[in-house]
């Protein structure tokens, strides 16, 4: 019996019972690469060259490394200490050149805010070096709508999304960071072209407002700023991201109340309308366009990792951004799914808040 089991391990391992999927006419397979116990918030890539080491974040505070190769994590000292409540903790990363830029949930006096460290790691990859080069005017007790993802632009922007903080009516006020897409320079400033760096009391490093909570931040094959955010009960958005644009939250949104009423109304003048927006949730957290070789098919589709919806989403448009095809892909996998990038190699990685970061590979 001890045998029969051992080889039962021994061939899981081995992915000899791993389940192929088709989309497209493309068939893939799911690799698990890292398996641990924690919301794997955000992940990048380091030496895209060498197309071999990720770094990515728990949500509990911890860095790590992992080998795509050999499949060995290894912890990363340095961290900043995190505001670990509710929704809180260490958040978003992303690599530019030998930067590591990361998003975290600041304590401040028992209070937590959204807060952007800039550093680098170690030759041995073993340690983080880092200052806080931006902290969020956006601090409050509660543990809820923290944001908060990293895009940089193709002239050295900065921009990242702070929650309004379950505090909605801050979305609509300039003077905090609450419920707004920021603009910044990689050294944490205000850049003097930002929309409201001549509005009196209007803080400099807003770029858009009316957000609820945005998890999801790209920048586009041509050059667009697009975010995915959380409506409450329905109404999450993917929105089309432009200077000084107010996207309405709370005043206009398709969801309802936890419990059922109505919130606000639908449209108004002088607010953006989403992109695309979904009834029932399905809770879009990462975002990716895919623009890798490996899933030719696949060449422009937009991807939400969901985390109500459970699923990968995959989302065909035409040249006008209308979509033409919705698919759900990996609902069996029953995961809450947290982000979603293309690796170096042009392969699909995710990573779940049950603490997996998986690997989408062609079959033959």
């Amino acid at each position: 019996m001890k045998k029969f089991i051992f080889l039962i391990a021994a061939l899981s391992s081995m992915n000899i019972f791993s389940k192929d999927y088709v989309s497209e006419g493309q068939k893939f397979t799911v690799e698990t690469l890292f398996e641990g116990k924690d919301v794997i918030w955000g992940f990048d890539f380091l030496n895209p060259k060498e197309e071999s080491l990720m770094i990515f974040t728990e949500r509990d505070g911890k860095m790590r490394v992992l080998d795509l190769k050999t499949k060995k994590a290894t912890e990363i000292t340095g961290v900043p200490k995190v505001f670990n409540h509710g929704q809180g903790g260490l958040l978003d990363v992303y690599v530019k050149n030998d930067e590591v830029f990361l998003t975290y949930s600041d304590p401040v006096d028992k209070k937590g805010t959204t807060s952007l460290m800039k550093g680098k790691l170690s030759s041995d990859k073993k340690s983080f070096t880092g200052t806080r080069i931006f902290q969020a005017k956006a601090l409050e007790s509660t543990g809820e709508h923290f944001g908060s993802r990293i895009a940089i632009d193709k002239d050295g922007f900065l921009f990242m999304g702070v929650g309004e903080r379950n505090i909605r009516s801050r979305a609509q006020d300039l003077t905090t960071h609450h419920g707004k897409i920021l603009r910044l320079t990689t050294d944490g400033k205000a850049p003097s072209d930002n929309p409201f760096v001549k509005t009196k009391d209007a803080l400099p490093e807003i770029w858009s407002y009316g957000h609820r909570n945005p998890q999801g931040l790209i920048i586009d094959s041509k050059g667009v700023l697009l975010d995915a955010e959380f409506g409450p009960r329905g109404g999450d958005e993917v929105n089309l991201i432009e200077k000084g644009a107010n996207y309405g939250w709370p005043v206009i949104t398709y969801g309802r109340e936890y419990w059922g009423p109505t919130i606000g109304t639908t449209e108004k003048a002088g607010m953006k309308q989403p992109l695309y927006y979904w009834v029932p949730s399905i809770s879009p957290s990462g975002m990716m366009m895919y623009e890798g070789r490996a899933f030719p098919k696949f060449e422009g589709n937009l991807f939400l990792a969901t985390l109500a919806g459970s699923h990968l989403h995959r989302i065909v448009t035409d040249a006008h951004r209308k979509i033409v095809k919705e698919e759900k892909l990996l609902e069996d996998l029953g995961e809450r799914f947290r982000q979603v990038k293309t690796g170096p190699d042009g392969l699909i990685y995710l990573s779940t808040d049950s603490g997996k970061i998986l690997r989408l590979k062609p079959v033959p």
